[in-house]
């Protein structure tokens, strides 16, 4: 076989898939009832649940920030990785979907460690401060990547982790008559943090793609 030949086919992602650490009968619980409360299924896959709590958990994480709640599905994935003492600040503009996370979060066993902030994240993520999280996950509107990827540079401390879903544009990216206005703010977040001073990362690809980089240390003057 070619060095260049592709070693992943459909039946490796689903082995992976397979042997990966599975939800448990909450989270499934919860996917059922946000699928019947008509939620879009654009959740994380568990692979993606998985690998996000090896990766907080390596980094030691404390305080992280989620931009775009949903059904409230990542935020419990990602604060059962954090200390007891840990919290997740999660964001979200719908108010139906902000219920809804609210009222399966509180049923959880880290309901002490989320926090959902209701609004635009463009009006709330100018309340946090610099460096005040460990980790920051981006699963929103694609259009507005570009302006939350800003804030986690500053949010963000360095050596944090920022992690950005979707990176693979809904099995889209690669296919250059789709020139959907969210297909084409993820191909230039793809860019934008392929060549990012101040990020050294790689796209994982599970799930739908997920961009997982490191927040180097400020250069000093």
């Amino acid at each position: 076989m070619s060095k260049d030949a592709p070693f992943l086919t459909a039946d490796h992602f689903a082995y992976i898939r397979a042997h990966t650490t599975r939800e448990d009968g909450f989270l499934a619980e919860l996917r059922a009832a946000a699928a019947d409360s008509g939620i879009p299924a654009i959740w994380i896959a568990p692979e993606q649940g998985a690998l996000m709590q090896v990766l907080l958990r390596l980094a030691a994480a404390r305080e992280v920030v989620e931009v775009g709640t949903l059904a409230g599905i990542s935020a419990i994935w990602m604060a059962r990785a954090l200390p007891v003492d840990g919290r997740v600040r999660t964001i979200e503009l719908e108010p139906a979907h902000a219920n809804f996370a609210e009222s399966w979060i509180a049923r959880s066993d880290v309901a002490g460690r989320i926090e959902v902030h209701r609004g635009d994240a463009r009006e709330v993520l100018p309340r946090f401060a610099d460096g005040s999280a460990d980790a920051m996950f981006l699963d929103a509107d694609k259009v507005g990547y570009a302006t939350y990827l800003d804030h986690a540079l500053r949010i963000v401390r360095p050596g944090g982790l920022i992690l950005v879903d979707n990176a693979l544009a809904f099995g889209q990216l690669l296919d250059p008559d789709v020139r959907d206005e969210s297909v084409e703010a993820i191909r230039a977040i793809n860019a934008r943090i392929a060549s990012e001073s101040r990020l050294t990362g790689t796209l994982v690809p599970i799930g739908d793609g997920m961009w997982v980089a490191i927040r180097a240390a400020d250069r000093q003057a």
